[in-house]
C-alpha cells in the first residue's frame, strides 16, 4: 500500500493551522467565554478549515490510488465543502439556523445522490433506495454533522474522536484486505493529528463550525462506503462512533423530555459535566480516546469478524456508554460548584 503522503498531510495541516490562527487572531475571530462555554479563555476559531483543504486537497491522489472511487470524491467533496463553507460564514459572522439546516439537508442529498450507483447503503441495504430510506439516510448525515459541532466543547475531544474511528476504520478495511480502502480514512486521520497538535489540551485555537460539521458528515459519507466493502462494516463505524453518538442523543432526548430549547447553546453534554467536575479538559478527553481504544474498537473488529452480529455489537457497545451518560446527568443543567 502506497502510503508516502499520510505524514504530508499531516505536517501541511499542522502550518496550515498556524496560519489559520494568525488570521483568527488579525480578524479577531475569538471565541469568548460565556455562560455556555466550557473554557475560560478567549481563543481563536476556524482552525478546522486546515483538515477540510488538507483532506480534500488529497482526494486526486486517492482517486488516481484506486483507494476512492470518483463518485465516491464528488459525494465526500461536494457534501464537505458545502457544510465547512456555511460552517466558515457563520464562524465569521451568523447565519439563521433554517438556512443551516437547508443546506445541511443539501449536502446530504448530494452526497447520497452520488452514492447510490455505488450501491452503499445504510445498514449494508443494496439497491435502489426507496423513498423512506433515502430520508433515513439524510436525516443520518445532518444528525452525524450536527452531533459532531455539538460535541466539539471541550479541547481536543472532536479531534481526538476523528483519530480513533479513523483509524478503527482502516484497521477494519485491512482485516477485510481492502488495504487501498483504509487510505481514506487514513488521510482524515493525518489532517486532523496535524490540527490536534494546536488543539490539544490546553487548546492555542478551536475546529469551528467549519471542520466540526465537515467532520461529521465525511465520517458519516465513510461509515456508508465501509458497507460497499462489506455490509457488517457499517455497524463497525457505528461501534467506533458511539461515544459521540451516545452523548449527544441521550442528552438530545433527555432535553426534548424536560422541554427545553434543544436548538438553543447548553452546558448539559456528559463530557461537559466530566469536564466541570474534573476542573478542566485533558482528563475527559483521554478518557474518550481510552474509551475507543479500548472498548469500542475491539466490540467494531468482533462485529468486523462476524463473531458478533452487528445490532448485538451496537447494544454491547452502547448500553454502558448510555449508563455513563446517565451517571454524568446528561440532559440535565449543571450544579452550580460549591463556594
Amino acid at each position: 500500500m502506497s502510503a508516502w503522503f499520510l505524514p504530508l498531510i499531516a505536517v501541511g495541516a499542522f502550518f496550515l493551522t498556524g496560519r489559520l490562527r494568525r488570521y483568527a487572531l488579525a480578524r479577531s475571530l475569538m471565541d469568548v467565554p460565556n455562560a455556555r462555554s466550557s473554557h475560560v479563555t478567549p481563543t481563536p476559531r476556524g482552525g478546522g478549515v486546515a483538515i477540510v483543504l488538507c483532506f480534500l486537497g488529497v482526494q486526486p491522489l486517492l482517486v488516481a490510488l484506486g483507494a476512492l472511487s470518483t463518485a465516491g470524491a464528488w459525494a465526500i467533496g461536494g457534501a464537505g465543502a458545502l457544510v465547512a463553507l456555511i460552517g466558515f460564514l457563520d464562524d465569521h459572522g451568523h447565519i439563521a439556523a433554517r438556512w443551516r439546516l437547508l443546506a445541511h439537508f443539501g449536502a446530504a442529498v448530494w452526497a447520497l445522490v452520488w452514492l447510490q450507483p455505488l450501491g452503499v447503503m445504510p445498514l449494508g441495504l443494496s439497491g435502489s433506495m426507496s423513498g423512506v430510506l433515502m430520508v433515513m439516510a439524510a436525516l443520518y448525515l445532518v444528525w452525524m454533522l450536527n452531533l459532531y459541532n455539538f460535541m466539539d466543547g471541550i479541547d481536543g475531544i472532536a479531534s481526538v474522536e476523528a483519530v480513533c474511528v479513523c483509524v478503527g476504520g482502516a484497521l477494519l478495511y485491512w482485516l477485510h484486505g481492502a488495504n487501498a480502502d483504509a487510505l481514506v480514512p487514513l488521510s482524515l486521520a493525518g489532517a486532523v493529528l496535524g490540527f490536534l497538535v494546536w488543539n490539544f489540551p490546553p487548546a492555542k485555537i478551536f475546529m469551528g463550525d467549519a471542520g466540526s460539521g465537515f467532520l461529521g458528515i465525511v465520517l458519516g459519507i465513510l461509515s456508508f462506503q465501509a458497507a460497499a466493502v462489506s455490509p457488517v462494516l457499517f455497524w463497525s463505524w457505528a461501534i467506533l462512533l458511539g461515544v459521540f453518538i451516545v452523548d449527544a442523543t441521550y442528552t438530545l432526548m433527555r432535553r426534548l423530555v424536560r422541554g427545553e430549547r434543544v436548538y438553543e447553546a447548553h452546558r448539559s453534554h456528559a463530557y461537559q459535566h466530566a469536564s466541570q467536575r474534573a476542573g478542566r479538559h485533558l482528563p475527559v478527553t483521554l478518557t474518550v480516546a481510552a474509551l475507543n481504544l479500548f472498548w469500542l474498537l475491539p466490540l467494531a473488529v468482533c462485529v468486523g469478524l462476524d463473531v458478533l452480529p452487528g445490532w448485538l455489537g451496537v447494544l454491547v457497545a452502547y448500553l454502558p456508554l448510555a449508563a455513563l451518560a446517565l451517571r454524568l446527568r446528561a440532559g440535565l443543567p449543571e450544579v452550580p460548584a460549591a463556594s
